[in-house]
């Protein structure tokens, strides 16, 4: 049946699924996982077809899920268990291939909370950063508000270009100039990528600003993640470039991997990406944009800090709003996967509005405006 046997000894432990047809990568997952007292291993599985048949039996607080399997792929199980509404929370094991990195979308998509690389290195991949970092997202996932089955309304897509050229129309009639130079810098992470597809696709390409996003992903994830939304939004998606100049009604999305900056160059908002090591644990890191946004032009920053764990992004904008006019937007723990970063930004007092996910795009809009 591509089972293996239970462990013992779970009392108060997360119970743990594992998914993979690598006999290594199931015993490397197994050995990290129950080095931590938070976790155990309770079940393996090393095809999709015998996942499904523990997942319609069991509970879990977690699985850990390959993409490429025998008999049924973490795909077409994610598939399988949105149909039959079997509730999990699932992260995904990827590789950084260009084909990794857009079937990881695809499993975003498919209600999977995050993921974790697929190192090729071995002593990576059993070294003490990698353990880390496995265990952080594990902790995320299993503790995170959603399920593979989201509990949020969906709005169909016809109804939010409806709504955003309606409230475009109500904008320009009551404020059609917005004063000075405008930008929007968006940070998140667990949960992010689902996120962003409720806010980037009901922005206007008349938009008054260019956007920012720092999402925490590895270097080869974010281009999927740029043309994913790019595919959806009436604005311009990119993976940021070194060298772009920003441009009103463009978003711009930080490469993975590396720290996005802005600077000024012969008088125009340019990127740069800095490689120095993580801070807050990630990289790229939010801190560094918005402490970057400081010596720019701009005249006023809409800070946006969506769902993610740890705290990235408060003290950047903390140090921003001491010589910047800033707006903060923080997503409600209601609607949070993981309400770890808004929680962070909310605590400093410089929060000027806490809404739900369907709202952050229809604030953005009123406080930015459109051209």
């Amino acid at each position: 049946m591509g089972m293996l046997a239970n462990a013992n000894g779970v009392k108060n432990k997360k119970k743990i699924l594992i998914v993979d047809d690598s006999a290594l990568m199931r015993r490397v997952m197994c050995d990290i996982i129950n080095s931590d007292e938070r976790f155990q291993v309770v079940e393996q599985a090393f095809d999709g077809e015998a996942a499904y048949a523990l997942l319609k039996q069991n509970q879990y607080d977690g699985v850990v899920l390959d993409v490429n399997m025998p008999k049924i792929n973490g795909i077409q199980l994610l598939r399988i268990l949105q149909k039959d509404k079997i509730r999990v929370r699932i992260m995904m094991a990827s590789t950084d291939t260009r084909e990794g990195a857009s079937v990881t979308m695809e499993a975003l998509d498919l209600g999977a909370i995050d993921f974790i690389e697929k190192p090729a290195n071995i002593v990576y991949l059993k070294g003490d950063e990698f353990k880390k970092k496995f265990l952080d997202i594990l902790q995320a996932v299993v503790t995170s508000r959603q399920t593979n089955i989201s509990s949020l309304p969906v709005i169909p897509r016809q109804k939010q270009e409806e709504n955003t050229k309606k409230l475009v129309s109500l904008v320009r009639k009551s404020a059609p100039v917005v004063g000075g130079q405008k930008l929007v810098a968006l940070a998140c992470s667990t949960g992010g990528p689902k996120a962003l597809q409720s806010v980037i696709p009901r922005l206007p390409a008349e938009l008054a600003a260019p956007v920012l996003i720092v999402q925490h992903m590895p270097k080869g994830f974010t281009q999927s993640l740029a043309e994913r939304l790019d595919s959806l939004s009436p604005m311009k998606v990119k993976e940021a470039a070194e060298g772009d100049v920003l441009e009103n009604g463009t978003i711009y999305i930080s490469m993975g991997g590396k720290h996005m900056n802005v600077v000024t160059k012969a008088g125009k908002s340019t990127i740069t990406y800095t490689d120095e090591p993580p801070r807050e644990g990630v990289k790229p890191c939010a801190n560094y944009m918005y402490e970057s946004l400081k010596t720019s032009n701009y005249s006023q920053i809409v800070c946006v800090v969506l769902t993610g764990m740890g705290a990235d992004g408060t003290k950047g904008i903390v140090n921003l709003e001491t010589v910047k006019k800033i707006h903060v937007i923080a997503q409600n723990e209601e609607t949070s996967t993981v309400y770890g970063m808004p929680k962070a930004i909310a605590a400093t007092g410089l929060v000027n509005q806490v809404v739900a996910l369907d709202d952050v795009a229809q604030e953005i809009i009123m406080n930015v405006g459109v051209r």
